[in-house]
């Protein structure tokens, strides 16, 4: 083997990959063998390290990587020194014992290899001892092993080696191992495969089988000239969005923009070739998100829209071949797409028979949770919330359309269209709703109330709408709570988080005004007398959405400070956080800032020792103090201005009134002493603090902005 510092290919051949995994495989392949090899200084840091992936490969380039570790040198702690030498500083019995145990002559070892040094405590003899450096065979080895083990493999399969004896356990089964240091093969094994220079191409474009890999340095040119496959993953992915643009551009259509569609088509091919096909247009009748679906989940195709976004009948293939005429591709390709949706066409002329209503008759017989009941008692529990909701924000037509569009929800449920795409739930709903006659309000509001689905989803559309998401969600944070179903560390199967998570981004965003203890008043409401509910358990509830709040207002851009100061004091409305977290920003920015808010810290803790002696009335003639007349009569002065500003929603310059106080303030902790032996002295200005901090923390705890 060389003995200089090259370049090194790593490439494990297997059978076909999961298409969606794929990207996530080469990744933790590549930086698994990078973080063994650099922890046994086999390679430089800072050195590139590329990452290959395709449907049959794994594989990983790494820039300057030596063929041996450097030799290191570590102090061994042996024993005292005034143990191991002597007077004369000679090697004493002991110390001779020592070295003899770890191998080491004493009579041939340099002085220079021992040395003293103190622990702290006690002069201590330390032997310096060369440690040998890896050759890269034996780091590689284990480096491959590690980067195996540690690949994020949901389910491996079992199966045997060429021997007819052995087995072992991966994700696919391997076929050939490349381990290439420049031109040198480096022996190393995994898999049952002993490590060479040979490769495979393409299954069927490739023009020579098998690839003799030259170098680690020509892997990538000569898998895409001799093998004709691009085994790069992102610049396959690259390739396949330059294709996509090139064909649609012409006719002035577009591609569906799927990420997630693009990377697992990416993990299909090898050699990408995009190819355009068309289907009847009599299928454009049924709803376009059928077609798009059925397009994109059966079949990985990329569906077409022209200028105005209006779904075409053509669509676009990425084949994994290139033949000299691609129609018998394109006519394969067309005839399984129209099987398909020929398949939706019946499903949704058969949920058309009946009315949605009809369908929701079913829901008695489907279980939603063995302690919740039934998908209709369920239904029956978000519609009295929803119905509930509406009263509190609108009048009883909103009431009405929310309690009609609750009771249809989740009647598509058991239609023949969602049962084969569960994705669509709500979205049939919708246009099954239009088909009975149901008004634009309820048939969005069908589809609506699943909203939000993800983060940046966005939110319903009306007001109808609005309710009856709501009210699901409050249903089933409530009933789930109840139960004792509380998501913990990283479980959380009913998606309790992302529902919390709902109901504060409508709140906030839509801007109701209704507290969120109503909300959950309501919820608690509809299961009464059906449902026993664990009461501790649900007291947590208001904890869970603001943690919820808390981390999405972060994600925003304000402070955790910021944050924590507003919901420190559980504002009943949530539709004005954000206004007040503006006032909070601004407020920082007052000289007074640091001063008030270190007051208000003091007054709570003050407050908190005080117990229930704080809960006094404050009595104006007991003030004797002119600090304490002083304080009590600059909070009389702003207290009506604060009022007033609170209730227009003006918090900045309501916070901007507390700037009278500093003074006040600190005159009151110079010349006042609250705890005195007075019993009743002491509880009226304990009483006064309560008004200071009462006064104080009206937009937010401001002594949570202590630092």
């Amino acid at each position: 083997m060389s003995s200089t510092v090259r370049n090194l290919l790593v490439e494990l051949l297997v059978e076909e990959l999961p298409p969606r995994s794929l990207q996530k495989l080469g990744d933790s392949f590549a930086q698994g063998l990078a973080a063994s090899l650099q922890v046994q200084n086999l390679i430089e840091d800072g050195a590139p390290v590329v990452a290959f992936a395709t449907p049959r490969r794994l594989a990983a380039h790494f820039g300057r990587v030596a063929p041996r570790s450097p030799d290191t040198s570590t102090p061994l702690r042996l024993m005292p020194s005034s143990i191991g030498l002597d007077t004369a500083a000679q090697a004493t019995p002991a110390l001779r014992k020592k070295l003899s145990d770890l191998g080491v002559d004493a009579a041939d070892m340099p002085a220079s290899h021992l040395r003293i040094m103190s622990d702290g405590k006690t002069e201590m003899l330390y032997l310096d001892r060369l440690i040998p450096g890896i050759p890269l065979a034996a780091g590689l080895q284990k480096a491959l092993d590690a980067a195996l083990a540690g690949l994020p493999i949901a389910r491996t399969m079992t199966y045997q080696l060429a021997d007819g004896w052995s087995s072992v356990d991966f994700v696919r089964p391997a076929h050939g191992l490349v381990a290439l240091h420049g031109r040198d093969v480096v022996p190393v094994r995994a898999l049952g495969l002993s490590a060479g220079r040979e490769t495979q191409g393409h299954r069927f474009e490739a023009r020579v089988s098998p690839i003799v890999l030259r170098d680690a340095d020509s892997y990538a040119d000569q898998l895409e000239s001799e093998g004709r496959v691009i085994p790069g993953f992102a610049a396959r992915r690259n390739e396949i969005v330059r294709q996509l643009d090139a064909v649609s551009a012409a006719p002035g259509s577009s591609p569906v923009r799927d990420a997630a569609l693009l990377d697992e088509v990416t993990g299909l091919v090898e050699l990408p070739n995009v190819l355009t096909g068309k289907f009847d247009d009599a299928f454009l009748d049924i709803p376009r998100e059928c077609l798009i679906l059925t397009m994109k989940t059966n079949q990985k195709y990329f569906p077409l829209l022209d200028a105005e976004g209006r779904l075409q009948p053509r669509f676009l293939i990425v084949s994994n071949i290139r033949p000299a005429d691609p129609a018998e591709v394109v006519s394969g390709n067309e005839r399984v797409l129209r099987a398909r949706l020929a398949d939706a066409r019946f499903f949704f002329d058969h949920d058309r028979k009946k009315p949605l209503d009809a369908w929701r008759a079913g829901l008695d017989k489907v279980v939603y949770h063995n302690r919740l009941g039934t998908q209709a008692e369920r239904v029956a529990r978000i519609a009295a919330i929803a119905h509930a909701i509406a009263v509190e924000l609108g009048d009883e037509e909103l009431a009405a359309q929310a309690r009609v569009a609750a009771n249809l929800s989740k009647a598509d449920l058991l239609t023949g269209m969602v049962g084969e795409f569960p994705e669509l739930q709500g979205i049939m709903g919708r246009y099954y709703a239009w088909h009975d006659g149901q008004p634009d309000e309820i048939a969005y509001a069908i589809e609506d109330h699943y909203r939000p689905r993800f983060a940046g989803d966005a939110l319903p559309r009306g007001p109808v709408g609005t309710c009856v998401a709501l009210a699901d969600k409050l249903e089933t944070l409530v009933g789930m709570f109840g139960i004792g179903r509380i998501p913990t560390g990283d479980k959380d199967p009913y998606a309790l988080r992302r529902h919390a998570l709902g109901i504060g981004r409508i709140l906030m965003e839509k801007g109701l005004r209704i507290s969120l203890e109503t909300l959950l008043g309501m919820a608690r409401t509809a299961f009464a007398g059906a449902v026993p509910l664990d009461d501790a358990a649900c007291t947590r509830l208001p904890d869970f959405i603001h943690e919820r709040i808390s981390g999405l207002l972060r994600e925003q851009g304000y402070s955790f400070q910021q944050v924590d100061a507003v919901l420190a004091s559980r504002p009943g409305l949530l539709n004005d956080i954000r206004a007040r977290l503006e006032a909070v920003r601004a407020f920082t920015a007052l000289p007074e800032a640091q001063s008030l808010a270190a007051a208000n810290k003091r007054v709570g803790n003050i407050l908190k020792k005080a117990g229930d002696e704080a809960d006094a009335t404050l009595t104006v003639d007991l003030l004797q103090q002119p600090a304490e007349h002083a304080l009590q009569d600059t909070l009389n002065r702003i207290a009506p201005t604060v009022d007033h500003l609170i209730d227009l929603g003006e918090f900045n310059d309501a916070l901007r009134q507390l700037a009278a106080l500093r003074e006040p303030v600190d005159a009151f902790f110079d010349q006042v002493m609250v705890n005195v032996p007075d019993p009743v002295l002491r509880a009226n200005r304990l009483a006064l603090l309560v008004r200071l901090q009462r006064e104080m923390n009206r937009v937010a705890d401001i002594s949570r902005l202590a630092t």
